[in-house]
Parts: C-alpha cells; structure tokens; sequence
C-alpha cells in the first residue's frame, strides 16, 4: 500500500509537466514560433501581370513626350542642332507656277493644268491663289495634290464660283477651303507699321499676299493684283523665300520682306492670310496624287513629315 501510494505521488507531478508542455507547445505552434513554422515557406507562384496592367512611370518613359525627353537628356547644343535638321527650309517648299509659257518650256513645277479654262478664262490668268494654296497644302501635310486638284476641292466646299469675267478665288473661300484641309489660317489687314507686320510673318509658317504694283513697285511691275506665297522669314537679312506663280524667274528666290508689305494692294478687303501650321485630325480632304502631268524638279523629294 505504501509503495502504490509512492508511486503515486511521483507519477502525478510527472503527469502535470507533461500537460503544462503540452499546453505550452501548443500555443507556440499558433503564433508561429513552433521550429517547423520558422524555416521560410516558399511563396506560392503569383500572376505574372500583362505589361499593360503595370504603372506607367510617365517621368522615366519616352511616352512622356520627346519634348521633355530632349530636354532632359541633350545639351543645349544638341537639342538647336537636331531643331535645325528637323525644321522647314527653303528646299524643302512646294512653288507650283500657274502660266501656259512656263509649261510649254517644261519649267520645273510647272504643268498641264495651264490649259484649263472657266468659259474661255484660262487658268494661267486667275490660278495664282490656288497655286498658294496647293503649295501650303502639300509643304505641311503628308499628302500631294496639283493646283487644279485645289481648284475642284474649293469649288466643292466653299462658295468658290469662278466665270469667265472673275475667275481668281476670294480671301474667305481661300480661308475656308484651307481651314478643311487641316491649315488653321487667319486673314488680316495691313498694319500701320512694317514692325508689326514683320513679327506676324515672322511668327507664321507661311502666308498668302496680295500685292498690286499699283501700291509700289519696286519689285512687281504691271501687276494690277496677284497673289504669292512666302516663307521662312530671316531676321539676319530680313527676307522671306518667295513661291512666286506667275514667273519662273523670281519663283523660288529671297527677297526683301518690305517689297511685300510696301506692294500690299490696299483695295481689298484683306491684304493678306498667315498660316499658324497643319493638324491631320482637322484635315477632311486628304486627297493625294497628282495624276496630270507637270514638271517635277530634278531629284525632289517630298519632305517626311
């Protein structure tokens, strides 16, 4: 009897430890601290994520504008040069002529739409403002078209209605006909000063003239009124490229752009349109080709846009 009680009294705090271990054990196992929980599980595989659903990091991407890219990684030495290599020049623009002796001597940017006529009216008479205007067209669009393809998308979309009496296109059908070609265009008076009117060509890429020797004529000689376009003003020499369609021999030179505002013909309404540039989702003609014949220069080469 004594030695059960013995026994007894010794299995019993045995029996307590071992339920105090148990108890222990178990509730390291439920916060993790349990020796099998602290070795590091391998992560589950996650879904690799389409490269469009990741953040766009706008500050380090070339999406963020070539602007702000250049700006960030060319010297400012670098960014004037490649601005230069990039920008308009005189090579580079469209200078159609408009008369029948230029196409007959095959003149280069001379053509076959010298023979079209309005009741008798030839274009080689009143073609001079839709010379320009093709001219604008295709220097700052993508696209080609010839004078005479200008001539039937102006009748088409303005109130453009030539006769054998008047057949040269006025200054808001030539607004307007531009405006749906994608060229953002504004028409203007003559100004009171020559400072003023060079700082709006200077600003513009391009501009429509109406100049009439009538008002001076220092550089145009029996000219009642006529239309030209001129270009890429040069402060250096203050000249403007001028796309001259009415003769070869002064088309495509530089000239003075005081000749210009001095020979403005006052008579009009308007003396002049400038061009701010050319928008491809504002264009709804982008119309293309020349499918008559004309005289394309040696060697030229439309300019990428």
């Amino acid at each position: 009897m004594e030695k059960y009680t013995s026994a007894k009294r010794i299995a019993f705090p045995a029996l307590l430890f071992f339920a105090f271990l148990a108890i222990v054990l178990i509730g390291l196992a439920r916060a993790g601290v349990w020796e099998e929980e602290t070795v590091e599980k391998p992560q589950a595989p996650q879904p690799v994520r389409a490269e469009a659903d990741l953040p766009i990091r706008w500050e380090n991407s070339l999406s963020a504008g070539t602007g702000k890219w250049l700006s960030q990684s060319l010297t400012p030495q670098d960014r004037k040069m490649l601005a230069e290599a990039f920008a308009l020049k005189d090579g580079d623009v469209y200078s159609f002529l408009q008369g029948p002796k230029s196409w007959k001597a095959r003149r280069p940017w001379s053509g076959s739409w010298c023979r079209f006529k309005v009741e008798g009216n030839p274009f080689g008479g009143f073609g001079c403002g839709l010379c320009c205007m093709a001219n604008i067209y295709n220097t700052l669009s993508p696209y080609e078209v010839s004078p005479l393809d200008m001539y039937d998308y102006a009748r088409a979309v303005s109130g453009y209605a030539p006769s054998g009496a008047v057949g040269a296109i006025g200054w808001q059908d030539m607004a307007a006909s531009l405006e749906l070609c994608g060229i953002s265009c504004k028409l203007r008076r003559k100004p009171g000063s020559y400072k003023k009117f060079k700082k709006q060509i200077a600003k513009a890429k391009s501009a429509v003239v109406l100049v009439s020797s009538y008002e001076d004529d220092a550089y145009w000689q029996d000219t009642p009124g006529h239309y030209v376009n001129i270009w890429l003003y040069r402060e250096e020499d203050g000249t403007v490229f001028l796309a001259e369609p009415g003769d070869p021999e002064k088309n495509r030179s530089r000239i003075p752009l005081r000749n210009v505002y001095d020979a403005l013909k006052m008579t009009n309404e308007f003396q002049y349109l400038t061009v701010q540039g050319y928008a491809e989702g504002d264009n709804q003609w982008k119309a293309d080709g020349i499918h008559i014949k004309w005289k394309r220069p040696k060697g030229w080469k439309k300019r990428e846009q």
